[in-house]
C-alpha cells in the first residue's frame, strides 16, 4: 500500500516590495507588475492570469499568507519550498519567510529551494544584462549554512530521517559542488543533526544520477523541456503565417520559437519516459511565461485541470514509492504567477486546480 503521498509546492516570495526592485524596475513593483501587463498572444490564448480567492496580495502581510497556508492544508498541500536568495550573503525577497519563523500562527511545513544563479534583466528580454552576480566560495558556502542552521531547526522546517531538506537549483554553476555540500554536511552535523538531505532540480541542464556530485536526492523540475525526446508538434492552431502577423502587430521581433507546446500531448510524453532512482517526481499544473517574457516565452497552451489531474494519478499509480526514505510530490508551483504558473485559484479556474490536487492525492 502506497504511504501517504506528501505534495510540496514550489513557493515563489516575490509578492511584495523591495528596493532593490524599485531600483531596477520602478517603485513599487512587484511580481503582480508583470502578471497585470499580459496580454493574450493568439486566439485562444489563456492571458492574462489573474487572482481570484486570495487577490493581488502582499506577502509582508501576515493575514495574506495565513490565508494561504489554510488554503493549501484544505486541499491536501504537505508544505512550502520557498525560493531562497543568496548573493555572497545579500538576502533578496527574504521578508515572507523571515516573518513566518517568528509567527507561530503560520505552522504549514517548509523547505527551502537556493535559486543560486545570477539576477538579470530577464523580464525585460535582456537576460545578458546581470543586476546580481552570483559569487561563489568555499568561505561563503560556510557563511550560508551558518546561516541556514537556525532556520533548520525551526520545528517547521521539512526533514528526513531527522535530516533537514536542503536543494540546489542549478548545481552545475557551482565550482565544485562535492566540496560545497561536503562543507555543509560537517557544518550541519556540527549543529547537532545527524546530515543534511541534499538534493537538487532535475532537469535537461541537470540530468545527472545524483550520487555522482554527493547528492542525496533529485526532483523532476517540471515543465522540462529539455527532456523531450522527440519535438512536440507545433500546434496547429498556431500557424506560422498566424504568428508572424500576430508578432508584427505586438511590435515583437518575426523571430520565433516553436515553444507553444499543447499540455495533454506534454503530459503524455512526460509519462512515457518513466522514473529514475533517487529522483522524486514532479508535476506543473500550467505553464506560461508570456507575462515574464515578451520574446520566445514557453507556453504550455491548453492545460486543464482534468489533464492536469490525469497526470497526477498517474504518477500516484506508477511512480515507485518505496524507492525513496519520503513520498515527496514536488509541484511547480504554489504562486508563480507571471509564469503562468500556478495552484492558486484564479478567474478562469477558481480554485479547481487545487481540488483536484486533493482528489487525485487523498
Amino acid at each position: 500500500m502506497i504511504k501517504t503521498i506528501k505534495p510540496i509546492a514550489i513557493y515563489l516570495p516575490q509578492f511584495h516590495p523591495i528596493p532593490e526592485n524599485d531600483n531596477w524596475w520602478g517603485k513599487g513593483f512587484t511580481e503582480w507588475t508583470n502578471v497585470t501587463k499580459a496580454t493574450p498572444r493568439f486566439e485562444g490564448h489563456y492571458q492574462p492570469h489573474l487572482p481570484s480567492d486570495l487577490g493581488f496580495y502582499d506577502l509582508r502581510l501576515e493575514e495574506a499568507r495565513i490565508a494561504q497556508e489554510e488554503l493549501a492544508k484544505a486541499n491536501g498541500i504537505y508544505g512550502f519550498c520557498y525560493y531562497h536568495y543568496w548573493f555572497n550573503g545579500k538576502r533578496l525577497l527574504h521578508e515572507p519567510l523571515d516573518r513566518k519563523l517568528k509567527n507561530p500562527k503560520e505552522s504549514l511545513p517548509f523547505m527551502m529551494c537556493w535559486a543560486n544563479e545570477n539576477w538579470t534583466r530577464a523580464w525585460d528580454g535582456n537576460d545578458k544584462e546581470v543586476l546580481i552576480k552570483q559569487e561563489y566560495s568555499f568561505d561563503d558556502d560556510l557563511e550560508h549554512i551558518k546561516y541556514l542552521i537556525p532556520l533548520f531547526k525551526d520545528e517547521r522546517y521539512i526533514k528526513v530521517n531527522d535530516k533537514p531538506i536542503f536543494i540546489i537549483y542549478r548545481p552545475r554553476l557551482l565550482p565544485d559542488v562535492k566540496k560545497t555540500i561536503s562543507i555543509w554536511r560537517e557544518e550541519v552535523k556540527k549543529a547537532g543533526f545527524k546530515d543534511i538531505y541534499i538534493g537538487f532540480a532535475q532537469n535537461g541542464e541537470h540530468n545527472f544520477e545524483p550520487s555522482t556530485f554527493s547528492f542525496d536526492f533529485g526532483f523532476q523540475f517540471q515543465p522540462n523541456f529539455g527532456s523531450q525526446k522527440n519535438p512536440i508538434e507545433f500546434n496547429t492552431t498556431f500557424t506560422k503565417k498566424v504568428i508572424r502577423k500576430i508578432r508584427k502587430k505586438l511590435g515583437l521581433s518575426i523571430q520565433y520559437s516553436n515553444y507553444y507546446y499543447n499540455y495533454s500531448d506534454y503530459s503524455k510524453i512526460q509519462k512515457s519516459l518513466g522514473y529514475k532512482d533517487n529522483i522524486y517526481p514532479g508535476i506543473t499544473p500550467m505553464w506560461d511565461n508570456s507575462a515574464r517574457r515578451k520574446n520566445n516565452p514557453l507556453i504550455l497552451h491548453d492545460s486543464t485541470p482534468e489533464d492536469y489531474k490525469e497526470w497526477l494519478l498517474f504518477i500516484k499509480e506508477n511512480y515507485p514509492w518505496s524507492t525513496l526514505p519520503e513520498n515527496f510530490l514536488f509541484i511547480n508551483a504554489w504562486n508563480e504567477w507571471a509564469e503562468g504558473n500556478h495552484l492558486e485559484p484564479c478567474h478562469k479556474w477558481g480554485s479547481k486546480y487545487l481540488q483536484v490536487t486533493k482528489e487525485a492525492l487523498k
